[in-house]
């Protein structure tokens, strides 16, 4: 923990911390700092693990819609805001990492709960307000608009093709054929959305309950590397099939009252994300350093995502 507090004197200022390891997410790991009786929660991205880069790079043109989102809309205490460091940056960086800086939510993650019908109605609430905003923020959002493209695709393709490990060539091979008609399948509605005139708004894109917690009587939505300029169903496709779509669609309705929802871009949304997933843990199992214990996790976690494989059309 040396290390970690090193990072925390120099960049933010903070003396005589006390870091402790928390559970991460996906894509960083996590750690509760204490200091002076206030609380932080520290999030590193290792510059070890291939899908770093993915999670890291947009870090300076989200960031500051966050702070704005914060100050200006109806989220403010809904969503977390990094801490900037001494010299006013979002993020900072050494060898091992990089590192983002938060106030410590008090809270739990909803985890594999169900919400209550208080949680549902601040979720919809939450992807209510978020969708009123776009392109008429005050900052440039080229770098997190959808375009819709799907580079990874070839990657995948390559990657099956060529010599794998065996027991990740044993785990992919008998999803083959499923996988290669869903690779098609969105690569030719990645074509059509591209072409399409639709609708799009500020979304989170990663909506599921681990990202969600519950702190007090409030709902906190966290994680927020992937927010996007996109369409609604970047973020509808994480509702559609839960026990309270309905009455998640009343509230959202009462605000975007003429919203229908685009088949394509759900589709398109489902297919990728599908496909992202199986290419996150291949990627990890490719060229990220694990044990054994490790390595069999990811492994089991490729499997269930392979079995949900199925293309809609």
């Amino acid at each position: 923990m040396e290390q970690l507090e090193g990072i925390l004197k120099e960049y933010y200022g903070l003396d005589r911390t006390r870091v402790v390891p928390q559970k991460g997410g996906w894509a960083a790991l996590a750690y509760q700092v204490q200091t002076d009786g206030h609380g932080y929660f520290l999030k590193v991205y290792e510059k070890s693990r291939a899908s770093t880069p993915k999670w890291t790079a947009r870090i300076d043109d989200y960031v500051p819609i966050l702070l704005w989102l914060g100050q200006h809309s109806q989220l403010k205490g809904k969503i977390p805001v990094p801490i900037l460091t001494k010299d006013g940056l979002y993020q900072c960086e050494d060898d091992e990492g990089i590192y983002l800086l938060y106030e410590y939510i008090m809270g739990d993650t909803i985890a594999d709960l169900d919400l209550t019908s208080v949680q549902v109605r601040q979720l919809a609430e939450i992807i209510t307000e978020l969708h009123q905003y776009g392109d008429g923020i005050p900052f440039k959002t080229n770098a997190i608009r959808e375009n819709f493209e799907v580079p990874f695709l070839q990657q995948l393709g390559h990657t099956l093709d060529a010599v794998m490990p065996n027991d990740v060539r044993e785990a992919v091979q008998p999803f083959r054929e499923k996988l290669n008609d869903l690779m098609n399948e969105v690569y030719e509605l990645s074509v059509t959305l591209a072409h399409s005139n639709v609708h799009m708004a500020l979304c989170h894109t990663d909506v599921h309950h681990w990202n969600l917690m519950s702190a007090g009587h409030e709902l906190v939505l966290i994680d927020w590397e992937g927010l996007s300029v996109a369409p609604v169903e970047a973020d509808m496709m994480f509702f559609v099939q839960t026990p309270y779509w309905d009455e998640f669609m009343r509230i959202y309705k009462n605000t975007h009252r003429e919203y229908e929802i685009n088949s394509d871009a759900l589709r398109f949304y489902q297919g990728r994300r599908k496909l992202e997933d199986v290419w996150e843990f291949i990627e990890q199992l490719l060229y990220d350093t694990q044990d054994e214990g490790e390595r069999i996790a990811v492994l089991s976690h490729l499997k269930s995502e392979l079995e949900k494989i199925t293309p809609s059309v």
